[in-house]
């Protein structure tokens, strides 16, 4: 019994960063919060707009709106992030967010609110969340112990799958409860204030360094730093490899309602599958920081997610097979992005991390919609059970290339007495 206590302990997530980094803890407890408000936030905008237009067009425009502004602006965020204090940045994003939020709460009490004035807000939320995604990332190497790393970036994921497993849910809840969005809105401003106060037990992290690049200059710097960094850009190309071929919910719809003819039902079932599956894979992700040849453990993990999509194409004649499979998927996409995002940590100098940050949240706000639109021209010019099998055989083929192309990426290998190194850098950088 001991034994199987002792194996099963071993998988278990890590809260270790949780218990002994108050900085942390109040890191990802905001994070958490205001996650949950967010994320029902984003199943309330569609709905709203539905309801005044009739048009799942009308719908679709929303994701550009949000997506324009957070690639274009993702890569000035982390070069602010790189040269202000990090908390006083994310403290700012937040007071944003919090307003174009009430925003949408006032536009909610109109009879017809204009649909172009929720465009902007959206837009500008979408802004807000560029400033405050790289100051996260980036605070996280200097609030915990270097072979601490991975354990902390799997509980952000926790954060990540859960908010958006139960925000949606609880939001659609509350559309249906109040007959509106208002209150879903109000719920989102509190929401931002929660994540707020939690600021006030985080650490003042990073201000400016001594002859360090501004404005443009800052940001060619970033990117020269991802660019000719081989083994940083390899885990941003393979994660667009994965996202690009690998993910099939642009044809979700069209296999809930023509292949398992189950409708709306089934096309949650199938989006939530793969966050179940990430989720259950966050919170066993106890033995990620034993793993040091994380590189590899990169290029496995994104093999394994190919070959489950691939296998789910084949599988659509049983809908629990499919599921399972889509779950499957998204536990090995977990590992990968706890991997990838150790590796940043990691590999990349304290005053660049919250640009290359900040490039990693444009890869991976903007991979999967690239996914969607590959999906849906192959579903176009084959079908929708081709397009998920070619997506993820494809997936397969590209990781392999990336292999093959990126031997730094085969070859990297965890050094924590280098990363103990970057951790006092970086510290001595935010005194």
């Amino acid at each position: 019994m001991s034994k199987r206590f002792a194996r099963a302990r071993a998988l278990a997530l890590d809260i270790t960063p949780l218990r002994d980094s108050p900085g942390y803890r109040a890191l990802w407890f905001g994070q958490l919060v205001s996650l949950a408000g967010t994320n029902m936030r984003y199943v309330a905008v569609p709905w709203q707009v539905y309801e005044l237009t009739g048009s799942t067009v009308a719908g679709g425009l929303i994701g550009l709106a949000e997506v324009g502004p957070l690639i274009a602006l993702s890569i000035f965020g982390g070069a602010l992030a790189d040269r202000v204090d990090r908390r006083t940045l994310i403290a700012r994003a937040q007071v944003g967010l919090m307003v174009s939020t009430a925003g949408l709460a006032v536009l909610s009490t109109m009879e017809t609110p204009p649909l172009i004035a929720i465009y902007v807000l959206v837009a500008v939320a979408s802004s807000f969340h560029a400033l405050d995604g790289p100051p996260r990332t980036a605070m996280v190497r200097s609030l915990v112990s270097p072979d601490k790393v991975p354990a902390a970036m799997a509980l952000r994921q926790v954060t990540f799958q859960v908010t958006q497993i139960a925000g949606p849910a609880v939001g659609g809840l509350l559309i249906a409860a109040f007959n509106g969005v208002f209150w879903i809105y109000v719920l989102d401003c509190v929401t931002f204030l929660a994540s707020f106060a939690a600021l006030r037990w985080v650490p003042v992290s990073a201000g400016a360094v001594a002859g360090q690049s501004k404005g443009l200059e800052a940001v060619r710097e970033g990117l020269r730093f991802t660019f000719r960094t081989p083994v940083i850009l390899s885990i941003f190309v393979v994660d667009l490899v994965a996202m690009i071929f690998g993910m099939p919910r642009a044809v979700f719809p069209e296999l809930s309602a023509r292949v398992f003819e189950l409708g709306a039902a089934g096309l949650g079932l199938l989006y939530a599958a793969p966050a179940a599956g990430a989720l259950l894979g966050a919170l066993s992700s106890g033995w990620v920081e034993r793993v040091r040849h994380q590189g590899r453990a990169v290029i496995f993990a994104v093999v394994a997610w190919g070959g489950a999509i691939a296998l789910a194409g084949l599988s659509l004649w049983s809908l629990p097979l499919t599921l399972a499979l889509l779950a499957a998927a998204g536990a090995a996409d977990v590992i990968s992005a706890v991997f990838r995002g150790t590796i940043l940590q990691q590999a990349t100098p304290p005053h660049l991390l919250g640009r290359a940050s900040a490039v990693n949240l444009m890869i991976v706000t903007g991979g999967p919609r690239l996914g969607d639109v590959e999906a849906g021209l192959v579903a176009g010019a084959t079908s929708a059970e081709a397009s998920v099998l070619i997506g993820g055989a494809a997936c397969l083929v590209g990781t392999a290339a990336v292999a093959f192309r990126f031997p730094s990426l085969r070859r990297y290998r965890v050094n924590y007495d280098e990363a103990a190194k970057h951790r006092m850098a970086s510290q001595q950088a935010d005194e």
